[in-house]
């Protein structure tokens, strides 16, 4: 007994003290993850980065402002004009809640940091928190082991960093957290309860009925089951991508319940998700009734269907005779089959009448890739939605990619519904990022966690052979060892035996001791056997540990450099290398302040959605479209304008009380995301509404030109006039360096606009609508002509350069 109380405080300390250890690992992975993401801040300034973050902080601002109430009843009439917004009633308001509560707290604790230090900052601190929500995913799966080295993977991984630098304020900053302890909280609710205690006959009825139901609630599965609802509604509040959980769960509970592995524990799992998800989910303004009225949500509904007609069935086996049973199945199998078919012809009568059948244009456009560009080009148009290309994913997830095959074996050794649950994961969230390289996003996680759990199986194979055949290295050979091993441990059982036999069976014959010695030895001979046959050679697990620790190595130097020069680069200042040191281009907000401290308050700017949200935030001035891009037609007007000639345009901005038009041009600086790049994109946006616009207008034998070969219809359009106005004075050329080509028009005048702002390396230019001119007909007209003088002429006041 003294030596069994030994044995258990020796493996109590050492479970103690590797719960400490985890538990500071876990904080030094929190601080990896927070601080590998400042490299923005350091470099540049405490900035907001890209377009959708400056509309999450303008939003942000007016909640911390005027309050929750003001907030969901706000209409913007600075967007969209002449239309507005409803604000309250068209964003997922999750991160600006968020962002909002931690200003309100700190503010509250007497840390007066300001609305913008805070939203610059929400990304990196939800980016630990992913990490531990990793880590207690993978623990779920496969382990402590696993669990922790799939969070520091998480806390580095380039394709995340992306998304949750400082100053990454977008949807995703948080979101990735809320899907992933969604997850978790999903996966602990089906692992929760031991399989052996649980028969197959608990289901719906007897969740209702029995007694024995109390052993469920005090272990607290329906607790976490209520915490996963919650942690859905926070997904849902947070991004549009929560429909990647609502359809990902249902195929794991469909395929649980197809290979045989339906219980109880799957049903309340599951089932409250369903239930309480839905009903908190349609509380989020802009999902509203889409919870339920929208095709992306069906397949959950029909698979709670399923499960109940499953959970009924076994139900029926645990109260009926077998002969009974085989009559209520089929009674119960054909009741259900008919409310399955009933359910599914109403579903198809709801969206029968849409022309998406319920489907949303994104959900479409990732069901069929080629959807988006032969119906919505305005999707089509966004880089973030055209398909990856093979080094996007080293660049993303580096060496995660190699090592994702590996956890994807390790899940099936043995497979259980946890593991199985990862491999669904990791294989739809490769189709959905090899469709659109925003949900790159989404794989990331589901990589890092079958990455972590290959590692973690292969450092333990290689350590345990190491291990087993260490005793070799100090002079012994491992069956010694192994012999010596084992017989410590018999001389115990063999004192014990003595103390109960009498003394007579200790006078025994030579033969019965041998007797007695062969059932021992032989499992001890096996077990050593088995033992040699899962160690590797000594030479070949070292290497293959130094190789693991270099790759490691490689995927650490590739995650800093990715995070130091590849995603911490604000869009809004722009940076380039060359022999005389390192260039800042600061013409947006150079653009933005002109505009703000130069244009009246109610002013209209007229741009490419594109930068919308900035100039909203950042010039406070009333824009036409903006990067919501909710509405197709107004975005095709603009793009009408910007395809048409000079008059025209002008008319179309006129129309639209418009004063100030901006345009992009990275010509002169080698700036290739400028509006001439993005310009047929306009062209089959406008012309997606009215036919008169035609792309094969503005190419020359199916080429897009800008130079000598361009098309009459390209040279004269008001995007080509406005961007190449005057640009000939820069070099004598016109050469142009994004297109490698001198422009086809050099010399030209703008008869309805005119240029009141160029920045300074020319990558934003701004021009205004010149007032209608007085209608004076006949001689009247050449009288006043004739009526000026020579010398008011040459009194006429000369345009000003705005150089």
């Amino acid at each position: 007994m003294a030596v069994t109380d030994a044995q258990n405080n020796g493996t109590a300390i050492r479970n103690a003290f590797g719960n400490v250890l985890a538990f500071f690992i876990l904080l030094l992975i929190g601080l990896l993850a927070f601080s590998i993401r400042l490299f923005s801040v350091i470099k540049y300034e405490s900035v907001i980065h890209e377009f959708d973050p400056y509309f999450n902080y303008r939003v942000t601002q007016y909640l911390t402002k005027n309050g929750i109430y003001d907030f969901w009843n706000w209409f913007d009439d600075r967007t969209w004009y002449p239309l507005g917004r409803v604000i309250g009633g068209t964003v997922y308001p999750g991160l600006t809640l968020t962002a909002g509560t931690l200003w309100w707290i700190l503010n509250s604790l007497n840390i007066p940091l300001s609305v913008e230090t805070v939203c610059v900052f929400t990304a990196p601190i939800f980016s630990a928190f992913a990490s531990w929500a990793t880590y207690l995913l993978t623990k779920e799966i496969k382990g402590t082991g696993a669990g922790l080295t799939a969070a520091v993977l998480l806390a580095m991984v380039p394709s995340y960093i992306s998304r949750s630098v400082a100053g990454s304020y977008d949807n995703e900053a948080v979101a990735i957290f809320a899907l992933i302890i969604t997850f978790y909280l999903y996966i602990k609710v089906c692992t929760l309860l031991d399989r052996n205690r649980l028969s197959l006959s608990y289901s719906l009825l007897s969740f209702l009925l029995d007694l024995h139901v109390m052993q469920t609630l005090n272990t607290g599965s329906l607790f976490y089951a209520t915490l996963n609802s919650i942690a859905y509604f926070y997904m849902v509040c947070s991004w549009g991508g929560y429909t990647f959980i609502i359809n990902l769960i249902p195929m794991h509970a469909l395929l649980c319940i197809v290979t045989g592995r339906y219980s109880s524990r799957l049903y309340i799992a599951y089932a409250p998700l369903v239930v309480l998800g839905t009903l908190l989910a349609s509380l989020v303004p802009v999902v509203g009734f889409n919870a339920v009225m929208t095709s992306e949500h069906f397949a959950s509904f029909l698979v709670f269907i399923i499960i109940h007609v499953v959970a009924l069935v076994y139900y029926i086996k645990g109260i009926l005779s077998p002969k009974m049973f085989k009559v209520a199945v089929a009674l119960v199998v054909s009741v259900g089959l008919a409310v399955c078919f009933a359910t599914i012809a109403v579903l198809i009568a709801l969206v029968a009448s849409s022309p998406t059948k319920g489907w949303s244009g994104r959900s479409l456009s990732l069901l069929d890739p080629t959807y988006a560009s032969k119906y919505i080009p305005i999707i089509a148009s966004v880089s973030e939605h055209q398909p990856p290309t093979w080094p996007s994913y080293f660049m993303d997830i580096n060496v995660l990619a190699f090592l994702v095959p590996a956890g994807i074996i390790a899940c099936f050794l043995p497979l259980s519904d946890a593991s199985s649950f990862a491999v669904l994961y990791i294989v739809t969230s490769v189709y959905f990022s090899g469709v659109m390289v925003r949900l790159m996003l989404v794989l990331a996680p589901a990589a890092c966690i079958l990455s972590g759990i290959a590692l973690s199986q292969a450092f333990d194979v290689f350590t345990r052979s190491i291990k087993f055949q260490l005793p070799s290295l100090l002079g012994h050979s491992s069956v010694d060892a192994g012999d010596a091993s084992s017989k410590s441990v018999v001389p115990n059982d063999a004192v014990k035996t003595e103390k109960s036999e009498d003394t007579s069976k200790e006078r025994t014959s030579r033969k019965s001791k041998k007797k007695e010695k062969e059932p021992v030895e032989r499992p001890i001979r096996k077990s050593q056997v088995k033992k040699r046959l899962l160690v590797l050679p000594l030479e070949t697990s070292i290497i293959a540990i130094i190789l693991l620790v270099f790759l490691g190595a490689f995927y650490v130097v590739h995650s800093v450099w990715a995070a130091a020069e590849a995603y911490s680069a604000p869009s809004i200042v722009l940076t380039s290398q060359s022999r005389d040191g390192l260039h800042v281009f600061d013409d947006f907000r150079e653009a933005y302040a002109w505009l703000s401290h130069n244009t009246d308050v109610d002013d209209k700017v007229a741009s490419w959605w594109d930068y919308g949200y900035q100039t909203t935030a950042m010039a406070n001035r009333t824009v036409i479209v903006d990067n919501n891009t909710w509405n197709n037609t107004h975005i095709a007007t603009v793009g009408t304008a910007m395809s048409s000639p000079e008059k025209a345009a002008w008319e179309i901005f006129h129309s639209l009380d418009v004063k100030y038009v901006l345009v992009v041009f990275g010509g002169l600086v080698g700036y290739s995301s400028d509006d001439i790049n993005k310009f047929l994109w306009m062209v089959r946006i406008g012309g997606g509404v009215f036919p008169h616009i035609k792309e094969p207008d503005y190419l020359r034998d199916g080429q897009y030109r800008i130079d000598s070969q361009a098309t009459p219809t390209m040279l004269n359009c008001l995007m080509y006039k406005l961007s190449y106005y005057r640009f000939v004075e820069t070099d004598g050329k016109a050469y142009d360096r994004v297109r490698q080509a001198e422009i086809g028009k050099k010399y030209f005048k703008l008869t309805h606009f005119e240029e009141v702002f160029t920045t300074h390396h020319w990558m934003v230019r701004i021009y205004k609508l010149k007032p209608p001119k007085n209608r004076i007909r006949g001689k009247a007209k050449k009288l006043k002509s004739k009526a000026k003088s020579p010398t008011s002429s040459k009194r006429k006041e000369t345009r000003r350069n705005p150089f």
